[in-house]
């Protein structure tokens, strides 16, 4: 570690997202570049930095800083220097020599003390001089400020955003209670927090941290699905969090409660606690719900003549399942349609959009990620968007803000809105979608009960069903061309705990017994780089690995490393980026795997002209690695609709290889072909809907890879993971009111 001081001559370029800067430090009559992340600098500054001198390819001698000091200027040229360096904005040179020359070594104390002593200098107003002791003061604040939290292990960034929020008052907050920034300050989360109370010397069963805790574990609850916890779970988990003993727990929950951050309910002898925005999340899509559910009226005979003119029209022939669904979608407000593969559901979706077209009325179609969107697109022929899009995104709805135009005060404008792959849409998805409906608008909700549930939180499909309370038509007649298919005859006799066939006498589904992971693993291999494509007439990277498990020698990250090996070696042609202990390498197929609602694209032709551009790339969203530039600080992806994206590097940890995947990032996807890896896993994860899942998300062949005992076990194994969620209650709830019961 060296140590070098000298002025700040010229900011080169500063990342304002993390507070990376490259800067010219002058020393003596010699420049010299650095780099850190040191986004409270000012060009003029003199500081004292720590670092080690580096060799870059490119830019050669650079000195890495570390860690920094910023000095106050002493000398008058040095106090000229910061002055004119443009850190006071609208104070040029020539001005910032003639107040140097004034006051000499005294011009900072006169500015702070006496600054309306500036107005003696030709060119400088009243007014002028207190701007420039305003912006002195307040960048001497903001710099202290963000030394001082440099102690308490925060970066810049944070710093900058804490000082930003709380401004002088940090001080205080830090040595008080520096817990409270996990609820006010975007990118303070509870571990962040923690660390910086331990540092200031926060009792380890402090209140605060508690209650912090707390909070934290409602959301960590959140994360894995659940709207509320069990009392003794939430104790528990905060318990094992913190390392300490909660002597009073009650007394905890009742002050939380009391600055209304969560709600405790008694349900019979189940204590349950929620956060605050969630219990009331629930209660407004069930009272959304029940407002949409109107009836239309229409006599059965009118009824049954329009739809068989669609029948004869559209050329198809419906059962008496979907004549009923057909039914209700037009008599009633809201209408679930479910049912399992090769039921029917597409046909009936057709039915439904062509009797309401013939109707004059205006239907919007829309499905939770673009891959079913387009799926959806692709079998009805109209056209349907991301919910996401539908809504039309302009923030962030996770972070609180109003994040979609389309809303309560600037509904959509349409009739009818279809929603495909239901069993994929979470609480707050549900929640903005309604909130954009009024009366009067049919809202049609399709998907498989059996399927696994959302990644986000709650189970809004399966609770609405469950309620009982709103019009459900179950589709349950496979179709006689379907039979041919023992994916979805197989799909079927899993979803029922049936016993499978595994003799590979089949087209489309195959079993190839493999007992050691190393044997699965070569098989997997062999079927997607040189078995499986020629079968199905597909690229090896159209087909889809789909395995359990994110760890272990068959779980994701394994299998990744072990496909992008063979399916995208390296090469001299293609450029790479090492990102912590991944590779990123131009051609490799890639998975976005969290929202993002700000993320920037554009579609363009195939002569590069921009025909569409926008905001959103969301969780599931794939696509490949088209170039990573040799200058620059990012990469280009093309997803599979067409969308550029170029990704900045500290963004790619919301990318993942995604030659394989877990079943559960699958959901609402479909492929020509999948392989499945099956060896020994946890019981409690290894259950029947996530082998239905994975199987119906195959178009052509599944071929699973690895035991048949836990192939039949996990047939055998009906329990699910249970979220806790009490939307059915809430709905049931309000029904009752309704009713008087």
């Amino acid at each position: 570690m060296e140590t070098i001081k000298g002025y700040v001559d010229h900011i080169v370029y500063r990342n304002e997202a993390n507070g990376y800067t490259v800067f010219q430090l002058e020393q003596k009559e010699e420049q010299l570049t650095c780099v850190g992340e040191l986004s409270y600098l000012e060009e003029g500054e003199l500081v004292e930095l720590d670092g080690h001198f580096t060799v870059h390819k490119m830019y050669g001698s650079q000195f890495q800083v570390e860690t920094s000091r910023v000095c106050s200027p002493t000398d008058a040229l040095s106090i000229e220097k910061y002055l004119g360096s443009g850190a006071i904005r609208g104070l040029r040179e020539a001005t910032a020599r003639k107040i140097v020359e004034a006051f000499g070594e005294e011009t900072f104390r006169i500015i702070e003390e006496e600054p309306e002593r500036l107005a003696e200098i030709k060119g400088i107003s009243e007014r002028k001089a207190r701007e420039i002791a305003e912006q002195l003061e307040e960048k001497r604040e903001m710099r202290q400020s963000m030394l001082y939290m440099q102690k308490y292990g925060i970066s810049p960034k944070l710093a900058a955003k804490i000082f930003q929020y709380y401004g002088n008052r940090v001080y205080r907050i830090l040595e008080e209670n520096p817990y409270q920034m996990a609820d006010k300050v975007e990118g303070v989360g509870f571990k962040t927090v923690d660390e910086i109370a331990m540092r200031a010397g926060i009792h380890v069963d402090s209140d605060y941290r508690i209650r912090c805790g707390m909070v934290y574990i409602l959301l960590q609850g959140v994360g894995e699905g659940h709207i509320y916890l069990r009392e003794e779970v939430l104790l528990y988990r905060t318990e094992q969090l913190l390392g300490v003993v909660i002597e009073q727990p009650g007394l905890h929950l009742q002050e939380l409660s009391v600055e209304k951050k969560i709600v405790v309910k008694n349900v019979g002898d189940e204590t349950r606690v929620y956060t605050s925005a969630y219990y009331q999340m629930e209660w407004n899509v069930a009272g959304m719900l029940k407002a949409l559910d109107i009836r239309f009226e229409i006599t059965e005979e009118v009824l049954r003549q329009r739809l068989e003119e669609v029948e004869v029209c559209e050329d198809m022939k419906l059962d008496q399942m979907q004549w009923e669904a057909v039914r209700q979608a037009v008599r009633k407000g809201v209408l679930v349609l479910t049912g399992g593969p090769g039921t029917g559901k597409t046909t009936t979706i057709n039915a439904m959009i062509h009797f309401f077209r013939r109707e004059g009325l205006d239907i919007c179609l829309a499905a939770p990620t673009g891959r079913a969107a387009k799926r959806m697109t692709e079998a009805t022929g109209y056209e349907a968007q991301t919910i996401h899009r539908l809504l039309e995104i302009n923030g962030d709805p996770e972070k609180g803000a109003r994040g979609f135009q389309r809303n309560e005060e600037q509904p959509l404008e349409t009739d009818v809105v279809i929603v495909d792959e239901m069993s994929m849409v979470d609480l707050p998805l549900m929640s903005a979608l309604l909130k954009a409906m009024v009366t009067g608008t049919r809202l049609i909700l399709v998907g498989d009960c059996d399927q696994l549930p959302s990644v986000g939180p709650g189970s809004v499909l399966k609770d609405i069903v469950d309620s009982g309370c709103y019009a459900v038509v179950k589709l349950t007649q496979i179709f006689r061309q379907m039979m041919e298919s023992d994916i979805i005859v197989n799909a079927h006799k899993i979803n029922q705990g049936l016993p499978v066939r595994l003799d590979n006498k089949s087209k489309d589904f195959f079993f190839l017994k493999r007992m050691e992971p190393e044997l699965v693993m070569r098989v997997i291999l062999a079927l997607v780089q040189e078995k499986l494509p020629a079968y199905v007439q597909a690229k090896p990277f159209d087909i889809q690995v789909l395995t359990p498990t994110r760890k272990g020698v068959l779980g994701v990250e394994k299998l990744n490393e072990m496909l992008q090996k063979y399916l995208n070696p390296p090469s001299e042609k293609k450029k790479e980026k090492l990102q912590g202990d991944r590779i990123f390498r131009e051609g490799d197929k890639v998975m976005q795997i969290k929202n993002n609602y700000q993320m920037p694209w554009e579609i363009r032709t195939s002569k590069g002209m921009t025909v569409d551009k926008g905001e959103g790339i969301f969780n599931g969203d794939m696509g490949i690695i088209k170039e990573i530039p040799v200058y620059g600080d990012e990469i280009v992806i093309e997803f599979e609709d067409g969308k550029l994206v170029r990704y900045s590097y500290e963004l790619l940890d919301e990318l993942e290889l995604a030659y394989a995947i877990t079943i559960h990032k699958s959901q609402g996807s479909e492929y020509p072909a999948v392989v499945i890896p099956l060896l020994n896993g946890p019981r409690q994860l290894y259950h029947r809907n996530l082998l239905y899942t994975a199987v119906t998300r195959a178009r052509r062949c599944v071929t699973l890879v690895g035991s048949e005992a836990v192939f039949d076990q996990m047939v055998q194994n009906g329990n699910e993971q249970r979220r806790n969620t009490s939307l059915t209650e809430r709905i049931r709830e309000l029904e009752e009111w309704k009713t008087g019961v």
